[in-house]
């Protein structure tokens, strides 16, 4: 068997390492630089690298902004009630 591997228990089970291929192309990481992100999770060059960290910017700042306009809705509308303002004078 070449790369990493793992027993997992089970009678001639062995999955693959985490490391042996990058987590973006899929490209084999063996006999090869290994540069890592967030952690453990392992990409074949630095271009990967960053591709996969601006594909993780880019969603999380789609959730953010998701996350406030759902805020901003929630505030501004107001289901089933209807809201008066003004002044009230009570003689």
């Amino acid at each position: 068997m070449s790369g990493y591997y793992y027993y997992d228990g089970q009678a001639d089970q062995y999955e693959a390492h985490y490391l042996d291929a990058c987590s973006l192309c899929r490209k084999s990481l063996r006999d090869s630089d290994i540069f890592m992100y967030r952690g453990n999770t392992p990409f074949c060059s630095k271009e990967c690298r960053q591709e996969q960290m601006e594909m993780d910017e880019a969603r999380e700042k789609n959730w953010k902004s998701g996350r406030s306009l759902r805020k901003s809705d929630a505030q501004n509308s107001t289901p089933n009630k209807s809201v008066r303002t003004g002044t009230v004078a009570v003689a």
